[in-house]
Parts: structure tokens; C-alpha cells; sequence
């Protein structure tokens, strides 16, 4: 069995106990060897540091909680016992953070030592005295409060919690419900990292595999361009419970098989189907947990991914309609790899899952969004806050153009050396995959960026400089400061999976008979969508005056002109539409089948049958790897427990968080990007004093095609 001391580990049994084969052992040594090759690992020399640099800070913060205690006049057994501690929590925690990465680091207190006047006042004071603590920055205002700061060259992100206790034990277990109990809201959030990390680390069986496994997903999901929570793709703790699920369904298995068979569960997956290391437990303490069936917002969530420590929640809430297909599109690109690597095919080996995805080979039309400020801490807060708000851009294009319009965010940010304060974002623009062009049809999207500027400007901490700017931008006229080294390559890359897969298919639909069938397939979807868009939305949420009132959708505007248009053939480097239309049709149907899901019905607000992921609702269990057509029926089995009957797109929830998170203020995202590089970028337009939205045109259909199909004779 999948166990820890003989006990199952996951709702479910596991799909396979095999062990490695001989095949299996070698791609793991190899795998293992790659990793070590492409320098994820930190020397033995920087181990030590952070143990003596996480040492140094648990003695700091003890000084700290005795002189606090001393000047609030406690008496003098209160003032011998007391302390605080430092924990660990996420990649650190997890033991797979690499060279130079941050320390998520929480220092617990006891409770009269206050997150305002001690952590935030006293603490960072000691602090600033000290010359081997630099570029020390705190956040008291986020949405979990933090102190970012070096300690002799270590990066570290401190948070608070404050707990009921007037005295904190030095053997304190902080996976206890109980240490939640009078806890405020910042600080249940701050315990959270560290009760799920540890979590995570009780929940699988074998934690080397783990480790190695999850190392390998969080490198992959970089170079492909899928690694960033606020970009509305996965960030560590996703990856992390995504991989941790892999192995408790395959306990026996070795991390070349975990994974390949990570590719082979996520690619049919059958999203919003949830993943699940335990069951939701309710609890005691009254917290709000993840279950779409009793919260409405919780109906919205696309690829909900639950965290194992109570209180439950989404981890991957910011997962859109746009970056679930390109992640999809990605496990695919996965698992064709790896099952051509245990068929032995030549050339196929893991250099070929880490090719890096050529972003700016991938579109023909982007959306370039241009940010400064008057100075270096300036532009780090407007970069916290519009990055904060990216996501909300791609939610209001694919909801204002019934989806037809998707957008692939680039994560990271981008600057030109030449201009310091400037910086830049990109989002790759396309059609859906295999939906004829109407004559002459267009998106227009200008009053989709004006109400997302005007979002973005009611930052409550804006200061003179602080600008925005956005463009549309072809592929031919992207700036050279994308490129690696400043340089535009000469020409598309060659000799990749990605291309040869492209020219292959580019073949096949030259040679085979009905090769337009796709868009007849696609038909299905239109018909899925259409119904989507004419249901009415059913979620709400407590405004900030506690009332409750129902969204509405917004009415994506489409006018037409004659625009002429001629086909022509794809670019082989161009793989990004290829796979998409097999993805969408499987997201489609998924989010279909999940309408046709077990329904639970409510009666006087109590909801029958089984929680979410109660382990009533067991999964099969198979001894050998070798059928996968009973292995496909395992994983069918894992996603049918309840989940709630009416899911859809969602068409309305960026709305809604708006008015929440608008209302909250702007203040919560201050500085969060601290440690990114700070630049500057040229614009295409000049970025207007008002930061008015003069330089983006009406972007036309034909010229937003997936992949060059479409060749535009007239240009706006």
C-alpha cells in the first residue's frame, strides 16, 4: 500500500504499487544527474550559511520578545519564560529550493507581543541597527504582512503570528487546530505556509522521490512559462501538492516514473474536478473552508487545487479559462515526451522536456502593458500592485469576448538597460483554436483595458510617475530587450520538439482526408460555450456592507469591416495552436461533465451526503502498471466524488472581486514584488502623463489568429 508505518496515504488507494523497472532506475540516475548539471542544487558551503543566518535570526527575535516583555513590566516569571520561535516553510521547508533562494521564515510570539507596535516597530528597528541585515523592507499592509530583508546576503521573508499564549514552548506544534483557536485573521494566514508545508511532508510516502520529483516539476514549469501564482498560472505550494498527489497514487514508483505519470493523471484530469491530499475536514473553530456547494465563489474556481491543513482552502484560485488551456496544452506536450522517452525513441531525452517555450516565437500579436515611476521604491510598489491586477486584464478580455479571444500572460517582467524605472509586461493574443473567421469581424477590447486601467489607478498609494501604459504590439515589432542578451534571432528556432511536432502536424493536415474536420469538432465547443454564456450566474458574495447582491455579466462588444484574408501555411516553429483545439475540446468537456457530477442537494442549509474528498468515496486500486486502459478507469474512479453540479465560466467573478478587493485598497499589494529586478523599458507609444489609453487601436479577428493562419491584406 501507499503508507507511512503501514497506514494508506490520500483519499483514494493508490492506481498502481509497482516499482522501477531497470529502465526506470537508469532515466531517474540520468534525470537526477540533469538537475544536478543545470545547478539546482545549493553548495554545501551556502547550506551552512542559511542554517547559521536561520539561527542567528531565532536568537534575534528571543532578544526581541524579552525586552518587549520587560518594558510592558511583566512580571518576573513571565520575563524568564518568554520566547518566540522561528519556523520554515515552502521551498526551504520542502528541501528543494535551489542556489540564492528566499527563506520563507515565521516567527511566532506570544500574545502580548503585537504585530503593529512590536513586530512592525520594535523588531524592524533592531533590525535596521544591525549592518549585516540590508535592503530591509517591510509590509505591513499586505494581505500577509511581512518583512523582507538580506541577512549577510541570505534573502528572507519574515512573517508574524500572534498567537493566544502567554508563553511560547520551544517544542510548540504548530499543526495543531488548536493553535488557531482567538487567532486573528493575519495570523491564520501567516501559520498557514508552515501548517501546509508540513503537511505536505507527512502526506506522501516516500519524501526523497517527493522532493526529487517536485525539484524537476518546479525547474519544468519554468522554462515553459507556466510557474507564477499572480499570473494566473501555478506558483511553489500548486506545484508541490500537484506532485505530492502523484505520489501517493504511485507509492512505490521512482521519480522518472513519478514524472511521467504526473503528465499521464494531469492530462486527463477532468478539471474542476479537485485535488485532494485528505479529506476537508470542517473543524472546530468555525474557520470557512473550500466547498463550492455552500460558497458561491468557491463555484468559479477552474483547477482548485486544496490545500491539506484546516482550513482548507484553494490554493490555485487565480487559474483562468486562458491559462488552463495553456497548461493543459503543456501537461499534453508532457506526456507525449515522456512516453516517446520510455519507448526509447532517438533524440527524445530529458533536454527535450526543458526546452525552454520560445514565448515571443509563439504569437503573432501581443498586448504590452508599460509601467515607471519617478524612483527605485516607487516602481517596486507600482509593480506590486499592477502585477497584482495582470490577472484581472485576462479575465476581463476572455469575458468580454465570450472566450473567443485567449490570452497566454507572459510571468516574468522585462526592462530595456538603457531606460532605468521602465518596465514591461507581455500577454500573447490568439483566437480560439478552429472557430471560422467571420468576414471582417474584430474585437474591440478598448473599453476592456480602459476599465482595467481604471482599476490598476485606484491604487490608494499612487504618487506622481507612477504611469501605465498599453500597446498592441506584432511579433515582428517586439522590442530586442525580450531577447536573450538584447538580441532578435535571426530566425525561428529549429530542431525542438516543439517544431518538429508543428511541422508534423502541418504534414498530416496536408495528407490526410478531412483535414478541416477540426473546426466541424469544434462545433461542440460553441454549442458548450453558448449555453455557458446564456446561463444565468448564481454566485454571491457579502459586499463590503455585508449585503448580498447578484452579478452581472458585461457584453463583450464585436463590430465588423471588410477586411480581406488569405490563408497561408504555419510556421513550423509555431506549436503553440497545435495541440490547443484537442485541449480545449477535453476542457470543454470536462467542465461539461462536471454539470452531470454527482449532485448534492441542501435542505435548511445542511448539505447531504459525503464531504469533498471524504474517504467514504474510495478510488481502484491496480498491482500493475502495465494496463493503462485500467489505469484510466482508476483515475475516472479518483474524480467521482461529489463535486457541485453547476459549474461554469467564469463570466461575472472578476467583477465581483473588484468590488471586494477594490474596496479593500490597493495597500495589500505594496512592495510585494521587492526582490524582482528593477528596469525600465522603451514603449512602443509614449507613456501619456494621464496614463490615458491613446495608443491601443481596435485589435481586428483575423489579425489575433492562434498561429499564423490567417494572413491580414489590410492593416489597422
Amino acid at each position: 500500500m501507499g503508507s507511512s508505518n503501514g497506514q494508506r496515504l490520500g483519499i483514494t488507494e493508490p492506481i498502481s504499487l509497482a516499482g522501477p523497472t531497470d529502465d526506470d532506475l537508469m532515466r531517474t540516475r540520468k534525470l537526477e544527474k540533469y538537475l544536478r548539471d543545470v545547478n539546482l542544487y545549493e553548495s554545501q558551503e551556502e547550506a551552512v550559511s542559511r542554517e547559521e543566518v536561520l539561527g542567528r535570526l531565532d536568537q534575534i527575535v528571543k532578544i526581541w520578545v524579552k525586552k518587549i516583555s520587560r518594558a510592558k513590566g511583566l512580571n518576573d516569571q513571565l520575563l524568564q519564560e518568554a520566547n518566540a520561535k522561528i519556523f520554515t516553510f515552502g521551498s526551504y521547508r520542502l528541501g528543494v529550493h535551489g542556489p540564492g533562494a528566499d527563506i520563507d521564515t515565521l516567527c511566532v510570539g506570544p500574545r502580548h507581543a503585537t504585530r503593529e507596535e512590536d513586530f512592525f516597530g520594535e523588531l524592524h528597528q533592531m533590525l535596521t541597527e544591525m549592518p549585516e541585515v540590508t535592503e530591509l523592507h517591510p509590509v505591513p499592509d499586505a494581505h500577509v504582512p511581512v518583512m523582507k530583508f538580506k541577512f549577510s546576503g541570505v534573502s528572507i521573508d519574515l512573517l508574524y503570528a500572534r498567537l493566544s499564549l502567554w508563553v511560547i514552548p520551544e517544542d510548540l506544534d504548530i499543526s495543531q487546530d488548536s493553535i488557531l483557536q482567538n487567532a486573528d485573521e493575519q495570523t491564520v494566514r501567516s501559520l498557514n505556509g508552515c501548517r501546509v508545508t508540513d503537511q505536505i511532508l507527512r502526506l506522501v510516502p516516500k519524501i526523497q522521490n517527493f522532493r526529487t520529483t517536485l525539484r524537476c516539476m518546479r525547474f519544468w514549469a519554468k522554462r515553459r512559462g507556466v510557474y507564477s501564482n499572480v499570473a494566473g498560472f501555478l506558483g511553489g505550494i500548486n506545484w508541490a501538492l500537484l506532485v505530492a498527489r502523484i505520489c501517493q497514487l504511485y507509492p512505490n514508483a521512482v521519480p522518472s516514473m513519478l514524472v511521467s505519470r504526473f503528465f499521464r493523471v494531469y492530462t486527463q484530469w477532468r478539471w474542476p474536478n479537485p485535488v485532494l491530499l485528505c479529506a476537508i475536514e470542517e473543524g472546530s473553530l468555525g474557520l470557512q473552508v473550500w466547498d463550492p456547494r455552500r460558497n458561491p465563489k468557491d463555484k468559479y474556481h477552474l483547477m482548485p487545487i486544496i490545500t491539506p491543513a484546516y482550513p482548507c482552502m484553494n490554493s490555485s484560485y487565480n487559474v483562468s479559462t486562458s491559462t488552463l488551456r495553456i497548461m493543459m496544452d503543456e501537461f499534453q506536450r508532457g506526456h507525449e515526451i515522456c512516453e516517446a522517452m520510455e519507448k526509447n525513441e532517438a533524440d527524445v531525452d530529458w533536454d527535450t522536456l526543458f526546452e525552454p517555450f520560445t514565448f515571443f516565437e509563439a504569437y503573432k500579436n501581443y498586448l504590452r502593458i508599460d509601467i515607471s515611476a519617478e524612483n527605485a521604491d516607487d516602481l517596486r510598489n507600482w509593480k506590486g500592485w499592477v502585477e497584482s491586477r495582470l490577472r484581472q486584464l485576462t479575465l476581463k478580455i476572455e469575458r468580454h469576448t465570450y472566450n473567443m479571444l485567449q490570452c497566454h500572460p507572459h510571468p516574468g517582467d522585462f526592462s530595456d538597460k538603457s531606460k532605468p524605472l521602465y518596465c514591461s509586461y507581455f500577454m500573447g493574443l490568439q483566437r480560439k483554436q478552429g472557430v471560422p473567421v467571420g468576414e471582417g469581424e474584430q474585437f474591440d477590447i478598448r473599453l476592456t483595458v480602459k476599465e482595467f486601467k481604471q482599476a490598476v489607478s485606484m491604487y490608494t498609494l499612487r504618487k506622481p510617475g507612477m504611469q501605465i501604459s498599453v500597446a498592441h504590439v506584432t511579433r515582428r515589432n517586439l522590442p530586442n530587450f525580450v531577447f536573450p542578451g538584447g538580441v532578435r534571432p535571426s530566425r525561428p528556432s529549429k530542431g525542438t520538439w516543439d517544431s518538429r511536432r508543428a511541422l508534423e502536424r502541418k504534414v498530416s493536415s496536408h495528407t490526410k482526408p478531412g483535414a478541416d474536420d477540426g473546426r466541424k469538432r469544434k462545433q461542440t465547443d460553441d454549442n458548450v460555450d453558448t449555453h455557458l454564456r446564456n446561463a444565468k450566474c448564481h454566485a454571491t458574495m457579502p459586499s463590503s456592507s455585508g449585503e448580498f447582491r447578484e452579478g452581472s455579466p458585461i457584453v463583450s462588444t464585436i463590430s465588423s469591416s471588410s477586411i480581406n484574408l488569405q490563408f497561408e501555411h504555419m510556421d513550423a516553429n509555431e506549436l503553440v495552436g497545435s495541440n490547443r483545439e484537442k485541449v480545449e475540446n477535453n476542457l470543454t468537456d470536462s467542465i461539461r461533465d462536471s454539470r452531470n457530477s454527482v449532485e448534492v442537494s441542501s435542505h435548511n442549509g445542511k448539505v447531504d451526503g459525503p464531504m469533498i474528498g471524504d474517504p467514504r468515496n474510495k478510488g481502484l486500486s491496480f498491482n500493475s502498471s502495465n494496463s493503462k486502459d485500467a489505469e484510466k478507469l482508476a483515475i475516472e474512479k479518483i474524480m467521482s466524488g461529489p463535486y457541485v453540479a453547476d459549474q461554469a465560466f467564469p463570466l461575472e467573478l472578476d467583477q465581483l472581486e473588484d468590488d471586494l478587493e477594490l474596496k479593500n485598497q490597493a495597500k495589500d499589494f505594496a512592495g510585494s514584488t521587492q526582490n524582482n529586478s528593477l528596469g525600465s523599458c522603451s514603449s512602443s507609444s509614449a507613456l501619456s502623463p494621464n496614463g490615458g489609453l491613446g495608443e491601443l487601436e481596435v485589435l481586428s479577428a483575423d489579425l489575433i489568429t492562434s498561429i499564423g493562419a490567417f494572413k491580414v491584406s489590410t492593416f489597422l
